[in-house]
């Protein structure tokens, strides 16, 4: 039996090859791609807005620097710094004490040269009425006009005198010359400070609303004239270029602008123009100085054509190039000219046509001249769906075909086995029954992942079928280098030996003696 066990060993072994092999012609008998599936978009007409990105700054609409008109100490400061200030309110005091006096000494000037004018005066109209009946000569009526004319110059002179000092008194208040945000103050209460000195003492802005000043290039500024002479472009709009702006981290600015004016002389050491914009600030995000980029609307074209991103490629000098399929569904190389970037897509302005199909998916499947089957692109929402449909089909079929192998090893195992075996044989064959039912329990596990792919499938059913194979092989082994005399004897093993009913006992004639009459038992 120990022969025939290990003969039946080489038997089970060959099967487990036999399944193994099965398996992997199967995996070579896999159906082979044939034309390359390739996904396209067909290039058509569309209505492009045409923007620019300038570089620029923002700067105040209005701004003044505050500075004193007269010399003095400064008294008090009237403002807190970085608050919001009104035209007219007082900022800075400086000490009136010289003025008021200055001010008080030409009005006592102006008082006496009111009051030595006066007599001047009368006389004057008294010699002009004596004159006309000869009483007084003429030379003495000229004399008395005259003196008269002087006085009120002198009048004139001394009220000249007092609006100045006025003005210089009024100045020891400074106050502000605009509304708007003032910064910080460059003097203290206490300094000295001087009539128009260098130094501003404060400055005021008002950003509401603010300018925004970039720069383009004079080439740029000349072609797009010459587009919209020719009706390659548009114009966006009959109220004026509108402007975007984008903060330095690319946030977008919610207001749009206007564009104002674009400056007639170009700057001789950098070649550009600039261009200013005037934008609404109510709620103060864009200060003074603060780099931004500004999107300019340069106009509508009606016949723009774009190609996505993924589907153009550089050869070795770096032009661009894309795959066409032509309408007998051949590939061909084309090389494009592209201009700009709109979204994801290229701006295309030769090289293409409205119509033909470039290739989006599956470029690394094709090459020039060879035939594919194009498939029109399709929504981004109905590609999941797609690939789930294309998917479940294989998931499911592919667990019927891996427990099909399971059973056979059993009746080769049988097979291999010889008469004298009988009574191991129904344990054998339970215990390959048993392997043959465990694809059975892990089919859910090939099923559960309906989107792999058939390869994944294969490979589970095989790795499935190889290990109910082995288990058989072990089992059936193991049940049959057992002997039935051990089998007899382990269930014999512990139990009293009784003869039947009316049966003698059994006796010994080892001693040379004839065995005595057998007793008999109840």
């Amino acid at each position: 039996m120990r022969t025939r066990s290990k003969i039946t060993l080489p038997i089970l072994f060959a099967a487990l090859l036999a399944v193994v092999s099965a398996c992997g012609q199967r995996k070579q008998e896999a159906p082979q791609a044939g034309t390359p599936e390739v996904t396209v978009v067909t290039l058509a007409p569309q209505q492009v807005t045409m923007t620019t990105v300038l570089a620029g700054r923002t700067s105040a609409h209005l701004m003044a620097d505050v500075r004193p008109q007269v010399g003095g100490i400064i008294q008090k400061r009237e403002f807190v710094e970085g608050s919001d200030v009104k035209a007219g309110q007082l900022l800075y005091q400086i000490d009136p004490a010289t003025y008021q006096a200055a001010y008080n000494n030409a009005r006592a000037a102006l008082a006496q040269a009111e009051a030595n004018a006066e007599p001047a005066r009368l006389k004057a109209e008294r010699y002009a009425n004596l004159v006309k009946v000869n009483g007084v000569s003429k030379q003495d009526n000229d004399d008395a006009q005259a003196a008269n004319k002087q006085a009120q110059a002198v009048v004139i002179a001394a009220k000249a005198n007092l609006d100045t000092a006025r003005i210089n008194l009024g100045y020891t208040r400074v106050t502000a010359p605009i509304a708007g945000r003032i910064g910080k103050s460059t003097v203290t209460p206490g300094a000295l400070v001087t009539a128009s000195q260098a130094t501003a003492l404060a400055t005021i802005q008002q950003i509401d609303p603010i300018y925004v000043d970039v720069t383009q290039s004079s080439a740029e500024v000349m072609r797009l004239k010459r587009d919209l002479a020719s009706g390659k472009l548009k114009k966006a709009g009959a109220d004026g270029a509108k402007v975007k702006l984008l903060f330095e981290d690319g946030t977008a600015y919610a207001k749009e602008g206007m564009l104002q004016f674009s400056d007639i002389t170009v700057d001789q050491t950098t070649g550009v123009i600039t261009l200013r914009a005037l934008f609404p600030n109510p709620g103060h995000d864009l200060l003074p100085g603060l780099y931004v980029r500004a999107v300019l609307d340069e106009g509508v074209n009606d016949q723009a054509l774009l190609v996505p991103q993924a589907s153009v490629s550089r050869d070795g000098k770096g032009n661009a190039m894309v795959m066409v399929v032509k309408p007998d569904n051949v590939v061909e190389v084309r090389p494009i000219t592209v201009d700009r970037v709109v979204g994801d897509k290229w701006l295309v302005t030769g090289g293409l046509t409205a119509g033909e199909r470039v290739i989006l998916e599956g470029l690394q499947k094709v090459r020039p001249g060879a035939k594919v089957n194009a498939t029109e692109a399709a929504a981004p929402g109905a590609q999941p769906d797609q690939q789930a449909n294309a998917t479940a089909p294989a998931a499911k079929t592919e667990p019927a075909s891996a427990a099909a192998p399971a059973a056979k090893p059993a009746p080769a195992s049988e097979k291999g086995k010889a008469p004298a075996e009988k009574a191991a044989k129904p344990e054998a064959a339970k215990a390959a029954a048993k392997p043959a039912q465990a694809p059975k329990a892990e089919a859910p596990k090939a099923d559960a992942p309906k989107a792999d792919a058939p390869k994944a499938a294969a490979k589970a059913g095989t790795k499935a079928e190889t290990k109910a194979v082995t288990k058989a092989v072990t089992t059936a082994e193991t049940k049959a280098e057992m002997k039935p005399e051990a089998k007899s004897q382990q269930q014999n093993k512990g139990a009293a030996y009784s003869p039947p009913k009316d049966q003698p006992w059994p006796s010994s004639n080892l001693d040379g003696h004839a065995p005595a009459a057998p007793a008999t038992h109840n």
